[in-house]
């Protein structure tokens, strides 16, 4: 019978660096993390606490760190250091200027406990590896964008944003209360609650033309970044029915989550229905649609069909002039 003890070990380790990481854990995440039985967990924090590590347990909450208490840093392997490379690239092209200088400032102090064989490693991987993005994803004039949104998060403090919406030649000033921040079809967003509009609004963080701190608290509790935008798009959501060749399909994968893809089913050998839930308005979508246009027809809705041909039309009284 092959013993467990060498898993078991590494688990255990790992249970002490997740617990040095955060201020609580639950058992149940360590639980699903390694896989195993929450009877496992209770006996993998015994075994801490038999080895002198102080855990402190409570019902319902979880288990912490004696505050204060702290063991050196564990060593990372090759492939963890390898990591570190590949993050340090998307970072510098993914944050703002301020949130990138904090990173830099803990990548040298990760990269200082590294082994020399694993500094080695990261400096032969760094000069091979190459991010390129297509467009910028901040105003670089509001270096500190990112970090002041942290902040407004963690202390439950409004910001005021300068806000250049899409189809306003001019600014409006907005006093935000903000849920989360997420990324989406290559662009960083707010969701937050907008006391102007009295509703909750997205703000394309690259739109940002200005940002300050406030010392007003949030007025309200916030439901999470999921519930609040699952709500929006079924209460702000139409159907899409649409007909595309089975050649093409493929290649519509890359995208077409980020436009509420639902479902796929062949129609005949050489056609696919492909089923969206999509935003009401469906301007986004007829834009996307027109790429493979030649390849696909939209069954339903009828507005959305309207639309594509409204731009079409425009593009070919543009090109005829």
């Amino acid at each position: 019978m092959v013993s467990d003890a060498p898993n078991r070990f590494d688990r255990i380790v790992s249970i002490l660096i997740q617990l040095q990481s955060k201020k609580t854990v639950r058992a149940q995440e360590l639980a699903e993390r390694f896989d195993v039985s929450l009877r496992t967990i209770y006996r993998d924090i015994r075994s801490l606490n038999t080895a002198g590590i102080p855990i402190i347990g409570e019902a319902g909450t979880g288990y912490s760190m004696m505050e204060g208490y702290r063991l050196p840093p564990v060593m990372f392997t090759r492939q963890e250091a390898g990591s570190f490379v590949a993050a340090e690239k998307l970072m510098q092209h993914f944050t703002d200027r301020n949130l990138l200088k904090h990173f830099e400032s803990a990548m040298y102090k990760i990269k200082s406990v590294l082994r020399g064989s694993e500094k080695e490693w990261v400096e032969t991987l760094d000069s091979y590896i190459s991010i390129h993005a297509v467009q910028k994803a901040f105003n670089e004039k509001i270096p500190q964008a990112l970090e002041l949104l942290f902040e407004s998060v963690a202390r439950k403090k409004q910001v005021i944003l300068d806000y250049q919406a899409i189809r306003n030649h001019g600014l409006t000033r907005r006093q935000v209360e903000v849920v989360g921040i997420f990324h989406e079809n290559r662009y960083w967003y707010i969701l937050g609650y907008c006391h102007l509009r009295q509703d909750y609004r997205q703000f394309r963080i690259d739109r940002i033309k200005g940002i300050m701190r406030s010392d007003k608290e949030y007025s309200r509790t916030h439901e999470t970044v999921e519930e609040i935008r699952a709500r929006n798009r079924q209460a702000h959501s139409v159907t899409v029915r649409m007909e595309v060749k089975s050649d093409i399909v493929e290649y519509l994968k890359y995208d077409r989550d980020a436009y509420g893809f639902i479902s796929e089913k062949p129609i005949d050998d050489v056609h696919v229905e492909l089923i969206f839930k999509t935003h009401s308005g469906g301007e986004g979508f007829a834009r996307w649609f027109l790429m493979f246009a030649d390849h696909a027809r939209i069954l339903e809705p009828e507005s959305l069909r309207l639309r594509v041909a409204e731009i079409l039309e425009n593009a070919i009284r543009k090109l005829e002039q």
